[in-house]
């Protein structure tokens, strides 16, 4: 079991961590990057405050909550009322840029590299910077997809088309990617009836293809994901990897932090990074090939890049 050491508040500046990064990404052989929350936190996809009040107001008005986070798990009245909260969930973080460009500063430092993204991520922010979808293994589902409910069979099915008829249904223009509000319009807490996506086999309501529970279809696209990474792992096994995590706490631990240290500390010429702001953790076991920086990641990864 590996003990934890928590790394100091980073000043910024000059560092020597951040040309130490620089450094090791510009040197090895491949890059493996395991993303978090904390890193489209960082990139101003943020679940409260201004984006929600701006998109979900009437929600949190009527019912107390909020944050979207809280607000997905409310028992709707209706699947009319409950889809209309999803479908702006699911456009404002899947279908429209995140606020910064810090996805497209993380591509720029490892671009010319031989890459992998496992990431529990379902935003899709490292397909819409740049990252080649053949090299993400997103481990936790798509805001992007749907599934059976219950689930009847193994597929998915691609959400945008839907997504946008719901929110045009309630009052929104959609104007090159952003939404607006037409001079004048209500905006409804609801969407048709005939809008509410069915399982197109077994006629049950759809859901979102996230893993809340044992009911998460692991499709095909998700296999074949995760066979790319066991295949990329095993062809660079004792080669120079930087296990680069970013913005990884303790809600999934087992899918990235906890793998990245095992390898880091089995893999001789393996080094780890762990990039996040008040979470940044180093095991003693590995500090002397490892380096951890707790500190915003937009101001980290700008000075990797500098």
């Amino acid at each position: 079991m590996f003990s934890k050491k928590k790394m100091n508040e980073f000043t910024g500046g000059s560092s020597d961590k951040t040309v130490l990064i620089r450094e090791k990404i510009q040197r090895v052989d491949a890059v493996v990057i395991g993303a978090g929350a904390g890193l489209s936190t960082a990139a101003g996809f943020t679940y409260s405050g201004e984006r929600f009040e701006k998109y979900f107001a009437d929600f949190g008005e009527k019912y107390g909550f909020s944050d979207m986070y809280s607000g997905g798990f409310y028992n709707y009245d209706t699947l009319e009322e409950y889809w209309a909260y999803w479908s702006r969930y699911i456009y404002v973080n899947r279908y429209m840029d995140p606020p910064t460009d810090l996805y497209k500063q993380l591509f720029q430092l490892v671009e010319n590299k031989d890459y992998f993204v496992l990431t529990t991520n379902v935003d899709h922010c490292f397909q819409k910077a740049g990252f080649d979808k053949n090299r993400i293994f997103y481990t936790q589902g798509d805001y992007g997809l749907l599934q059976c409910s219950k689930p009847c069979h193994h597929e998915t099915y691609d959400n945008e088309e839907i997504v946008k008829k719901m929110m045009v249904s309630q009052g929104y223009r959609i104007e090159a990617g952003r939404l607006t509000v037409p001079e004048g319009a209500q905006i409804r807490r609801t969407v048709p009836t005939e809008l509410v996506p069915r399982c197109p086999k077994c006629g049950r309501p759809m859901s979102m293809n996230l893993r809340a529970d044992n009911t998460f279809v692991q499709d095909a696209g998700w296999e074949a994901a995760a066979k790319r990474y066991e295949r990329f792992m095993e062809d660079h096994r004792g080669q120079n990897v930087v296990f680069l995590e970013l913005g990884v706490g303790y809600n999934t631990p087992g899918i990235i932090k906890y793998n990245f240290w095992q390898y880091a500390h089995n893999w001789r010429n393996a080094f780890y990074v762990c990039i996040n702001k008040g979470d940044a953790y180093v095991p003693k076991e590995i500090e002397n090939k490892a380096v951890g920086i707790n500190a915003d990641l937009a101001e980290v990864l700008y000075l990797c890049n500098s």
